[in-house]
């Protein structure tokens, strides 16, 4: 693919105005992509078991999702590299919509693998709200590169909140023009996923990436953009295979446990309305103190957050793991669970912003975020399957077991900077 023609240079002191409105546009898009996303998810299963016809296939949906955030974040990123920031993330929301749409015929029409076809592709928003994070760092100063990935983080709680108490009215909204109600959701995510995309392509300009590598003197020929040439960038970088590593752990560490929770509360006597009171908390965790974690990436360094996400995540998983009927303490570990989880992911991708070289880093954080939804994937998928065999109380000890590797190589990491 053809370079993307180069930004108009930025005086240096219009930069900091440029880094304000560009990081306006970003939280405005991020709030509209994740009250999209939590519109549609907040049905999914209940709209997969319709049209599949039993529970057992209920699952399926997010799990697709989940996966087509994964394979579709391979080609935006290449986009992204080749062309911008801008035309990736907007072209992303676009899919996303496509998505929704394919949800909602198949919906109607009663096709089961057609609606998991349209969930794969309504992850391709997901992966637009992941790669957003990045585009906040482009044009960052090195020393608040976290604080400006975490503001973008910290947006998404306005759409995970809204997101599930507007399925309802969704749902009404359609019931006179032969869309089942469960499918509402995903006409409105549709639409949310179309303002978005014409809000990135109208104002994100001139585009983050494009720009940043203009103000670099560092070379950014096509070659040295590619997505191979970004994963030669993470092996020839110890931070950057930690902070790749922080990233898909804390995720998939967090996806495995908050997957079953509800289960597990289920099962110890908790109705519908407690177990949304801990999903709500542990989403509070997760996003709404993610600026505190940016602010104490750039204050005490990318290697004591990372550890302190170590930290966050194995008090949680001890805590929801023996909790048993004690429902305070499984909303404790659940709310600690999504702090470890914010720490992780910021101050994860501060790190591998900081350790890939220019050129390399749309390519190396696509690469990121492919692994970390891999792997939550896989870790989701697996959560069912151990709590089925062993209990709610193994899936959490699993979790914990996956945070040594990232323990380790944080402590020898930071031994080695001292030294």
């Amino acid at each position: 693919m053809a370079g993307a023609p180069p930004a108009p240079p930025v005086a240096a002191a219009d930069l900091p105005a440029l880094r304000r409105r560009i990081n306006a546009v970003l939280v405005a898009g991020q709030i509209l992509g994740g009250l999209g996303v939590a519109t549609g998810i907040a049905l999914a299963t209940v709209l997969a078991q319709e049209v599949s016809g039993t529970e057992a296939l209920a699952g399926l949906a997010p799990t697709a999702t989940v996966a087509g955030t994964a394979v579709l974040s391979v080609p935006m990123a290449a986009l992204m590299t080749a062309r911008g920031r801008r035309p990736g993330i907007a072209l992303a929301y676009l899919v996303g919509a496509l998505g929704a749409g394919v949800v909602v015929l198949a919906a109607v029409i009663g096709n089961f693998p057609l609606l998991l076809a349209g969930m794969a592709a309504f992850g391709a928003a997901s992966s637009a709200n992941l790669q957003a994070r990045f585009a906040a760092a482009d044009l960052a100063e090195p020393e608040h590169r976290a604080r400006a990935i975490s503001l973008v983080v910290w947006a998404t709680t306005i759409g995970a909140v809204l997101g599930p108490n507007i399925a309802s009215p969704a749902g009404d909204s359609v019931s006179g023009f032969g869309v089942p109600a469960a499918a509402g959701p995903f006409v409105w995510a549709a639409g949310v996923f179309l303002a978005a995309a014409v809000l990135v392509l109208v104002l994100l300009r001139p585009d983050p990436l494009l720009t940043a590598r203009a103000l670099s003197a560092e070379d950014h020929s096509p070659a040295g953009r590619s997505l191979r040439a970004g994963l030669a960038a993470v092996r020839a970088s110890p931070m950057a295979r930690l902070a790749l590593l922080t990233v898909a752990v804390s995720h998939t560490a967090m996806v495995s446990i908050m997957t079953m929770t509800p289960v597990a509360l289920g099962h110890h006597g908790a109705d519908i309305q407690l177990i949304g009171l801990v999903i709500s908390g542990h989403i509070a965790g997760m996003y709404a103190f993610s600026p505190l974690m940016g602010w104490l990436a750039d204050r005490i360094g990318r290697l004591s957050v990372i550890g302190l996400a170590a930290g966050l995540l194995a008090v949680a998983a001890l805590l929801a793991g023996t909790a048993g009927a004690d429902h305070t303490r499984t909303a404790l570990g659940l709310f600690l669970l999504g702090l470890g989880w914010s720490a992780g992911l910021v101050a994860g991708s501060a790190l591998l912003t900081d350790a890939v070289p220019p050129p390399s880093r749309a390519a190396a954080q696509g690469l990121s975020d492919l692994t970390m939804n891999t792997a939550a994937g896989i870790g989701g998928a697996a959560s069912g399957l151990i709590v089925a065999q062993a209990g709610y109380g193994w899936l959490n000890a699993v979790g914990a077991l996956l945070l040594l590797p990232m323990a380790v190589l944080a402590i020898r990491r930071a031994t080695t900077a001292r030294g």
